[in-house]
């Protein structure tokens, strides 16, 4: 079967749908599948990788985004045309929702990947009042259950806007490396900042990109309601994206570091495996990458009571209402909690790549199945 993605939220500095490509790709070619993905420049026009053939093709810049979104529906139809894959997979429904008729039409399994809550995004993020932008989320929602053979969703969160409205979704949780994000055994001795560790400061990370969806300040004040108690504190911020510069102006008078953009996976883990605890703030996560590797690390983790957040972080840490002060308390208790790092490292253990690919692959053997019956 040869399995041909699509996604354009991805960037040299995105995280979790280039994580879950990444691993689905390889996961695919392990099992004997081929796997081509097509992803918007810059870089070589046509690569090989572990994850399969990538090509990347010019795209358009969103401003303050970092992202990019490849607009050409003649160029990209040719260029999947000469692919001739058996299934698609799309990972977008921006520019991209044409992309299933078009699969349709030529006897190709297509399976939508839904990385956004679509509800949460029209009520929180635009000016439409609350009804009708469900509404409008639902229309939206049912116009990619029709156009695509599967809708798969990473969490029941996520899900849910689809499922109460009638449209079928799979949950198909994603992964976490657990060879690579590994409890740190310089946990005692470093801080996630490099610096050695100094006694009774609690040091806390942040997981997520910094953009507005993610929520990145509700971590910046949370230090700063834990100065306010006289806590002796240290927060790293792990992450880069457009409100990088707001937030560095925002934190200037508390103990905070900006940790400069890390490539490398095994370092990144380094980094969280010395904290203490994580904020993970994203109030509309629909599965929330990050912070599941941060709980591999054996860090506990604090979460918002809302999205999808709280499904992943389980056991593992704690979901608190989206506010620096119930954020604090949260996090003190968290780090007082017995066998906390333990739990933390267990419930990553529920989630892994494997089991995420081959949920994956019986999604697209089904597509498959309905256009070669």
């Amino acid at each position: 079967m040869h399995i041909l993605r699509v996604a354009n939220f991805v960037s040299p500095t995105s995280g979790g749908i280039k994580t879950a490509l990444r691993h689905w790709g390889e996961g695919y070619l392990e099992r004997g599948h081929r796997a081509s993905l097509i992803i918007p420049g810059p870089g070589e026009p046509v690569t090989e990788e572990s994850q399969g053939t990538v090509y990347r093709v010019p795209a358009m810049p969103i401003p303050r985004t970092g992202y990019s979104l490849m607009w050409s529906r003649v160029g990209m139809a040719r260029l999947m045309e000469s692919i001739a894959p058996d299934v698609l997979e799309v990972s977008d429904r921006a520019t991209t929702r044409w992309m299933g008729p078009w699969a349709r039409r030529r006897g190709i399994g297509s399976t939508m990947i839904s990385h956004e809550h679509m509800t949460g995004i029209m009520v929180r993020r635009t000016p439409v009042p609350d009804v009708p932008a469900t509404r409008i989320a639902a229309w939206i929602n049912g116009k990619s259950s029709r156009e695509y053979d599967a809708i798969v969703c990473p969490s029941e969160f996520a899900a849910e806007e689809f499922l109460r409205n009638g449209f079928p979704a799979h949950v198909v949780p994603l992964g976490v490396d657990l060879d690579t994000f590994v409890p740190s055994p310089e946990y005692e001795q470093v801080a996630p900042d490099g610096s050695p560790r100094r006694d009774h400061t609690l040091q806390i990370i942040h997981c997520g990109r910094l953009a507005p969806e993610k929520n990145p300040r509700l971590s910046i004040e949370t230090t700063r309601a834990l100065v306010g108690r006289g806590v002796s504190v240290h927060l790293t911020v792990l992450g880069h994206g457009p409100l990088r510069d707001e937030l560095l102006v925002a934190a200037e008078d508390l103990p905070v570091t900006f940790h400069s953009y890390i490539r490398s996976r095994a370092e990144l883990a380094a980094v969280m495996g010395r904290a203490d605890a994580a904020i993970a703030p994203g109030p509309l996560e629909t599965f929330g990458l990050a912070a599941l590797e941060a709980l591999a690390c054996g860090v506990p983790t604090v979460c918002p009571d809302e999205g999808a957040l709280q499904e992943v972080v389980g056991d593992g840490g704690t979901a608190a209402p989206s506010e620096a002060e119930a954020f604090a308390g949260a996090l003190l208790e968290l780090v007082n909690r017995p066998g906390a790092r333990e739990a933390a490292r267990a419930q990553a253990e529920l989630f892994n790549w494997d089991t995420s690919a081959e949920r994956m692959l019986a999604i697209h053997r089904q597509t498959l199945a309905l256009h070669t019956n």
